[in-house]
């Protein structure tokens, strides 16, 4: 006949086992369910900052990457840049929206390729803006630097029906801090609808010169 303790000893390891094996399980699912729980929440704070078309930071988000920027310059002008697509409407009225839209993202692609480590964000619709770190604020390497845009959007868009190009008017302000920061893309903005109505194809630019409070 079976010994009592050894039936009771063997029971109570078997249940040791078992609970074992479900603390064990839950450990895992407790584990699983918080891993998805962070990537939502991380998706989440993507799709806040971010401009769900094309992938760039959104103008929220920009605020907060120029002034970041501009802090550890620490006093040093950086150059504020507003960019919108010339006749872009023309695109979307012949080709499509989903054409406009491959346009933008191949747009977005180049500008953050040439902005590099500095921050450009997509504004809305065919409007993008930038703060660029620039060794001086001197007339000639801007206009440079605008001609390097200039040739990086000229290149060829592919689409599925056709080839395209598109052109640019971009406005820049100097900027030193981030009190001036808003008050900069606003004479950017302005210098880039002066620029607009430029009829020229060379790259059409216009800096706004007037540091904020300079009135």
């Amino acid at each position: 006949m079976p010994d009592p303790l050894t039936i009771a000893s063997g029971v109570c390891a078997a249940g040791a086992l078992v609970s074992s094996w479900q603390l064990h399980r839950r450990a895992v699912q407790a584990e699983t369910e918080i891993a998805a729980l962070q990537a939502e929440l991380a998706a989440e704070r993507y799709a806040a900052s971010h401009d769900p078309l094309t992938g760039l930071p959104n103008r929220r988000a920009f605020h907060r990457l120029a002034a970041a920027l501009l802090t550890r310059a620490d006093g040093r002008p950086l150059i504020a840049a507003v960019l919108d697509l010339d006749d872009f409407k023309q695109i979307n009225d012949r080709y499509g929206h989903a054409a406009g839209d491959q346009v933008l993202i191949n747009v977005a692609q180049r500008l953050a390729a040439f902005a590099g480590d500095d921050p450009v964000a997509r504004l809305g619709g065919d409007e993008f803006a930038g703060l660029l770190t620039a060794p001086e604020v001197e007339r000639r390497w801007l206009e440079h630097a605008t001609r390097r845009l200039h040739d990086v959007l000229a290149a060829p868009i592919r689409l599925h029906c056709a080839s395209v190009r598109v052109t640019a008017s971009v406005g820049l302000a100097p900027v030193s801090c981030p009190a001036q920061l808003s008050e900069a893309l606003d004479r950017a903005d302005a210098a880039m609808y002066r620029a607009k109505s430029i009829d020229s194809p060379r790259p059409r630019q216009l800096l706004d010169s007037a540091r904020a409070g300079d009135r």
